[in-house]
């Protein structure tokens, strides 16, 4: 039986998420995991109800069995995320009269810090003379340099293009989740780098691509082979998670350490809620409890 022909409401509710809400790509391939998973469960385990005769008890049933699979509560939370989108969008859309998730309670997480790399580990990776004087050596070390400068997402670097860097007023316009555009200040260094790197690619690469970062071929940069380099230069000088978006905590960290206001670093990491950045104050009431403990003598 196939899902979308039984349940026609999935794909015009993926076409909402694509299309009106601008979703990512990757936002959409998690949403439509999810769905598909449990619209399957509801075919093979109970004929396929109407969408409108789905009740919490169908919804708890399906959790449960993921629950025994023994799926972590973050992926449990993800998949009860995306069934309130998808229903509330029935609600709107007049499917369904009253949404089954009202009561439906998410998993509780455990709470964990941001892993991020040190400031003298940053600068040590940065100064250190290691990289190659080639195309390939000096695009690493710039994305590097913009990731901690910036904080963005590794899809907002990929994608960036040229038109976004503004000289005159010293920053970036980055395109973020949702379609969103926020606004990054970088220092002037960074700017002259940026636009080095720019003429540089004008020079060298014959193709007309807007984006910023490209390969020596002219093709986008390719996320895992970011990845891979990143985790590459940074277990030299951390043993902290090695990814792209460490580096974007450890740009939210450092400012808060530094003493930056909750609701600039919001601002500037793209958040919608405050709730996704307050995570970052207990990376800093720890470095507080860090430095009380070396400085105080009744610590």
């Amino acid at each position: 039986m196939d899902i979308f022909q039984t349940y026609p409401q999935l794909q015009v509710f993926l076409n909402y998420l694509k299309f009106e809400k601008k979703y990512s790509k990757h936002t959409l391939i998690s949403y439509q995991t999810d769905l598909e998973q449990f619209f399957a469960y509801l075919i093979s385990q109970y004929d396929a109800p109407a969408v409108q005769t789905i009740k919490p008890a169908l919804i708890r049933s399906w959790l449960g069995e993921l629950k025994e699979d023994e799926l972590v509560a973050k992926s449990i939370r993800r998949k009860i995320s995306a069934l309130r989108s998808f229903f509330k969008y029935q609600l709107k859309t007049g499917a369904v009269v009253q949404t089954p998730m009202t009561t439906i309670v998410s998993p509780k997480l455990n709470k964990r810090l941001p892993s991020f790399v040190e400031e003298t580990q940053m600068k040590d990776l940065l100064a250190r003379e290691n990289f190659t004087d080639d195309w390939n050596g000096k695009t690493e070390k710039l994305i590097l340099q913009l990731f901690y400068a910036t904080g963005m997402r590794l899809s907002e670097l990929i994608n960036l293009k040229e038109n976004q860097i503004d000289k005159s007023n010293l920053h970036i316009k980055v395109t973020g989740k949702g379609n969103k555009e926020r606004i990054i200040p970088v220092a002037k260094e960074l700017i002259d780098l940026l636009e080095q790197h720019v003429a540089e690619k004008r020079k060298n690469i014959t193709i007309d691509v807007p984006n910023v970062f490209v390969t020596i071929s002219g093709k986008l940069l390719n996320p895992r082979k970011v990845y891979s380099f990143i985790n590459h230069r940074l277990k030299h000088v951390t043993v902290a998670k090695k990814s792209p978006h460490v580096l974007r905590h450890t740009f939210a960290t450092h400012l808060m350490n530094n003493g930056a206001d909750l609701n600039a670093v919001k601002e500037l990491l793209g958040h919608s809620s405050l709730a996704a950045t307050q995570v970052y104050t207990h990376n800093s009431i720890e470095k507080l409890k860090e430095v009380f403990k070396k400085a105080h003598p009744k610590a």
